[in-house]
Formats: C-alpha cells, structure tokens, sequence
C-alpha cells in the first residue's frame, strides 16, 4: 500500500501526467467543431501531441529532481525521443496506409467491411510540428512544475 501511495504522489509522475493531460485537453480545443468529441479526449493523434507532451515532461521533470547530467535523464531522454520519432514517422505512416486502405474497401467493395470487420483508424500518428508542439507543452509544464 504504501508503495502506491509513493507512486502516486510521485513529483515526476504527476508532472508527466499533466503533461498528458494538457495535451488532451488542448486537443479538444483545437479540433472543436461546434459539438463535444469524447473521442479526442482519449484517442491518439491531433494537435498537440499528447504523446510528446508526456515523455518530454518526464524527462525534463527528471532532469530537474535528478540532474540533466544524470544518467537516468539521458535514458528518459532517449526513451522520448524514441517515442516522438514513432509518433511521427511510423504511425504516421500507418495512419496513411489506413486511409489508403479504406478509400480500397469503399471503392471496390462498396464500403463492405464485414471482411474487415471495421473501418481501420486513420489518426494515429502526428505531423513533426504536432510532435513539436507537443514537446514543447511538456518542457513548459516540467519548468511550471519543477523550477
């Protein structure tokens, strides 16, 4: 109990939370088209990148509780990286591929998806500038947070 207790007042933790969040919600606001869409909320994609948001909060919160010369932000660092490149480069792609992929099942098969069962997802991924603004997002809420 008391190790979940530790987990959840975690300063590091929260701030990447907030992070995640914040992105969530900015979101919303960026897409709104005159209706409430609960699916922006948790779905993936869009502007900012929530993804982005959340491991760039991690590693700079990391960075001001741990050091930015401490080996644990440079794994936090890499791990976001990491992330931000497959946000932008292979769930783009697969995003694409998606779309492609659909306009197929509607063009040839009337839009028949009982072989596919449904629709394939099209937003997964982000543009570099959604994955850019996204990381910015979380170094602003580590620096509100930890500075």
């Amino acid at each position: 109990m008391i190790y979940l207790q530790q987990f959840i007042l975690n300063s590091v933790f929260i701030t990447a939370l907030i992070g995640w969040c914040a992105a969530q919600v900015l979101k919303i606001v960026f897409s709104w088209d005159s209706r409430f869409d609960f699916k922006r909320i948790v779905g993936s994609g869009g502007m900012p990148s929530s993804h982005a948001a959340f491991v760039m909060a991690l590693s700079f919160a990391v960075g001001f509780t741990e050091g930015f010369d401490s080996a644990v932000f440079a794994v936090a660092a890499v791990f976001s990286f990491v992330v931000m490149y497959d946000a932008a480069g292979v769930r783009r792609a697969a995003g694409q591929q998606a779309t492609i992929l659909n306009r197929i099942v509607k063009d040839l098969i009337k839009a028949d998806y009982s072989h596919t069962n449904r629709k394939l997802k099209e937003l997964l991924g982000h543009t570099p500038i959604e994955v850019f603004a996204g990381a910015v997002l979380g170094i602003i809420i580590a620096i509100i947070r930890h500075v």
